[in-house]
């Protein structure tokens, strides 16, 4: 009788390290988890740790957006990084023959995986008890790791506002304050760009300032046509937020398809809509979340602030500037002008009554020389009332050029005339006509403009100096050859009729 053959022993069991070991590879992995607060650094650490905690080929935690319930980040162990490269999106994590949550809370941030048992064969219940006590405290390293990105991240938002507030309450003019708040705001919220938009006569909103990595001049000038979704929203001063610019239906500027995930916030301060601050990334950029929301939003509501106390400095500056301009005028017509014309009726009184003197003695005693002489002192004395009237005259118009804004000079040619005219206005005590014939603006070129300007000053100092004045005329006719002005007043000079008209031409 044959015996039957022995069974087959079976295939020897990978080795695996006794329960003593493991533990502590566990308490090593444990412990060198919650020694990272970087967050990045926390997750790669955990699918390292958990790899070689269960001897596995292959680990991935995909990290999932709970906001958007997909995933938003891969970290993986035992893979190359051009395998990695060329995964088309973050995996779940849920792909491996053992997986486990991680939760911080209640929340479920993330799935740890791991496949390819080392030495073959199945995971084991051990594997999934390690796994899971690696996957609890990770959360709780999680859960640090994420308080101290959101502390650091709003301590450099609070900076940053900081640091606008300083440099816009320094004096920075309005288009370089926009700009700084459009740059920094960039810089904090890692954006593409950081644009301000402000409202237009139009009804819309336009790109007024940009700040970008590479030229942002494109940017500026781009609108937002009245009618656009979005429209509503920014002028009520509400946020808008877009998950992506090219493919939201939303966004209809031309620059739109560029970008990507983008904040648009409010300007926006005591009720007063000062513009949007719109904070696009690049396309396939890291979506924002409600932390970056929350920073930025109260940033902006910061800048807003600043802006407007700045400009409230800016123009109680001006204020100062122009009541010791209105001072040193009121000086100077006062005191210096009214010396000087008294001076001048002086030296006129004597300069006739010399005359006369010289005229009487000649006639009794027929003395030629003595009467030239006296003419010579006459001539003296006329040269001298021409001098003091000549001054009179420079000092009266430098009265109006203190009269007018040191820096807001209007753009246009029209503005121009009609801003001189004004200033003078103030001392005159009466409002000067003023009358446009022809293409003023297009046909007076700078050079000509300014001699225009010029005279215009010259004609209403002379005309407030003259008496009685109680209206003035200023007319500015223009054609295809001359551009001629005329200044008409109805004063009274001393030795002439009542009424004065000064006219000044050039060819265009």
């Amino acid at each position: 009788m044959t015996p039957d053959p022995e069974p087959a022993a079976p295939d020897p069991e990978p080795a695996t390290p006794d329960r003593g070991a493991g533990l502590a590879v566990l308490l090593e992995a444990v412990l060198g988890i919650g020694s990272e607060l970087d967050q990045q650094a926390t997750l790669q650490h955990i699918v390292d740790s958990a790899t070689e905690l269960c001897a596995a080929r292959y680990g991935a935690l995909g990290v999932v957006d709970p906001e958007r319930s997909r995933p938003t980040e891969l970290y993986t162990a035992g893979t190359t990084e051009a395998e990695r490269a060329a995964t088309p999106r973050p995996a779940d994590g849920r792909g491996g023959t053992l997986g486990v949550p991680i939760r911080v809370h209640d929340e479920v941030i993330g799935n740890l995986c791991l496949a390819g048992k080392r030495g073959g064969g199945p995971f084991r219940d051990e594997d999934l008890a390690l796994l899971q006590v690696l996957a609890s405290r990770a959360g709780t390293a999680i859960g640090n790791a994420r308080r101290y990105e959101t502390a650091r991240r709003r301590e450099r938002w609070i900076e940053g506002a900081a640091a606008v507030t300083t440099a816009l309450l320094a004096g920075r003019p309005a288009a370089d304050a926009l700009k700084c708040v459009a740059e920094r705001a960039r810089l904090l919220a890692d954006a593409a760009a950081g644009v301000i938009l402000q409202p237009t006569p139009e009804g819309g909103m336009e790109i007024v300032s940009a700040s970008a990595q590479g030229d942002p001049g494109d940017l500026v000038g781009t609108t937002i046509a009245p009618g656009s979704p979005v429209l509503e929203q920014l002028l009520g001063g509400e946020p808008v937020f877009v998950e992506d610019c090219a493919t939201d239906p939303r966004m209809t500027t031309r620059v739109r398809k560029r970008f990507g995930p983008s904040m648009m916030l409010p300007l926006q301060s005591g009720g007063q809509l000062i513009g949007t601050l719109a904070l696009p990334r690049a396309r396939g950029g890291k979506p924002y979340d409600a932390v970056d929301r929350l920073l930025a939003s109260q940033f902006a509501s910061q800048a807003a602030l600043a802006l407007v106390l700045a400009d409230a400095r800016h123009d109680r500056e001006r204020l100062a500037v122009y009541e010791d301009r209105d001072r040193i005028a009121r000086d100077l017509h006062d005191l210096v002008v009214q010396r000087l014309f008294a001076t001048e009726m002086m030296l006129e009184s004597t300069r006739k009554r010399s005359a006369a003197a010289a005229a009487a003695g000649d006639k009794a005693a027929g003395d030629t020389a003595g009467g030239t002489a006296r003419d010579t002192v006459g001539e003296d004395l006329g040269r001298a009332v021409d001098e003091l009237d000549s001054t009179i005259q420079e000092v009266r118009t430098a009265i109006f050029a203190l009269q007018q804004p040191p820096a807001d000079v209007p753009p246009t040619f029209r503005g121009r005339v009609l801003r001189e005219v004004h200033g003078a206005a103030v001392l005159l005590g009466f409002a000067p006509s003023v009358h446009f014939t022809g293409a003023v603006e297009t046909l007076a070129a700078e050079p000509v403009a300014k001699g225009l300007l010029s005279a215009l000053r010259g004609a209403l100092a002379a005309a407030h100096r003259r008496r009685e004045v109680t209206s003035i005329a200023v007319e500015v006719d223009a054609d295809a050859e001359r551009i001629r002005l005329t200044v008409t007043d109805d004063g009274r000079t001393p030795a002439g009729p009542r009424g004065t008209t000064v006219t000044w031409e050039s060819a265009v």
